[in-house]
């Protein structure tokens, strides 16, 4: 029938596809675990900066970002973030997978930073509390040392498309600390419901949100998710940014927990969360994860054109002229 599209080719060698992807994955995965962590450390930061960067043209995704927002960043530093942003991406993907080494070397990191006092005086009063990061350092960090220094947290994730890749990667952020829930509607009745109960939760929120609210990130508008902050409103919770601030020596951290976000509606809270980010990667720019998508202005720019057109949102109503007579 004309205007169909056939799907029966993509649909027969997606699962192919996603199958070899894992294999490969799990080989170079594998294959590091058999180093000593401060070999296997860095050099899962050269194979994704040297190797796996560039055939995925993540090296481009980082010029097309930092040319968004910082159009005046000179040359040289836009080629070094191009290296030095997939290098701590492939640290941060074994780290995780190191399992209980990963936490052994963490776990004793320092808390640091204005938010901690705030930390404590929740934890004594069993008052909600909300930790939220951005894809920059390494976002377990905190969780796992938490954890061990007697803050567990609840954490939040997205479950990958490739099952095969998906089933492994709960298993190994599972193993840093408990509990986890995935972003599902179940999920996150879980993961309220723990907050709910006067623990903490621990979040990203530097993901682009179609629906979210236009706020500002690097100058720029970049829709983001409001829900951290309703939820702190509706059940009284501090609202605290935390940080795993890589090291100098590219295997240890350093835990910071900035000032808490004042109380406000929810945008003015997640503006400030959003501002509180961007300080953070401003001072160290290679470790956030400019690979992905947070702005996309195109996207952004066709929703305003429809927007545009049609004011409402609405689908326009039926159309009951009659046909013309013949």
């Amino acid at each position: 029938m004309a205007g169909t599209v056939n799907n029966t080719p993509g649909l027969f060698f997606r699962p192919m596809r996603e199958a070899l992807q894992n294999i490969a994955i799990r080989a170079i995965l594998g294959v590091a675990q058999t180093l000593p962590y401060r070999v296997r450390v860095p050099l899962m930061g050269w194979i994704v900066s040297r190797i796996v960067a560039p055939l995925l043209g993540w090296d481009r995704r980082v010029r097309a970002n930092l040319a968004h927002v910082m159009p005046d960043l000179p040359e040289h530093e836009v080629r070094r973030l191009m290296r030095a942003v997939p290098d701590n991406a492939g640290r941060t993907l074994i780290e995780i997978y190191s399992g209980a080494q990963f936490k052994d070397r963490v776990k004793d990191t320092p808390l640091t930073g204005p938010g901690l006092p705030a930390l404590q005086q929740a934890r004594a009063e069993g008052r909600p509390t909300i930790l939220v990061t951005g894809h920059f350092g390494n976002y377990d960090v905190p969780r796992a040392a938490l954890a061990h220094q007697g803050f567990p947290l609840g954490a939040l994730y997205r479950e990958m498309k490739n099952r095969r890749f998906n089933d492994h990667y709960v298993r190994a952020i599972g193993t840093i600390a408990q509990p986890v829930f995935p972003a599902t509607r179940k999920g996150l009745a879980g993961f309220v419901g723990h907050l709910k109960a006067g623990n903490s939760i621990g979040i990203l929120i530097d993901v682009y949100a179609t629906d979210g609210a236009k706020l500002l990130f690097f100058g720029q508008p970049a829709p983001t998710a409001t829900s951290t902050a309703e939820w702190a409103l509706k059940y009284g919770a501090v609202v605290i940014p935390i940080y795993g601030v890589r090291q100098a020596d590219g295997l240890s951290f350093e835990i910071v927990l900035d000032a808490p976000i004042p109380p406000g509606d929810p945008e003015t809270v997640t503006q400030g969360l959003n501002d509180s980010l961007e300080r953070m990667v401003r001072r160290h720019m290679e470790q956030w994860f400019w690979i992905h998508r947070r702005w996309k202005p195109e996207d952004q720019a066709r929703r305003a054109a429809a927007a545009a057109v049609n004011p409402t949102g609405r689908p326009p109503p039926p159309d009951h002229t009659p046909p013309p007579e013949l």
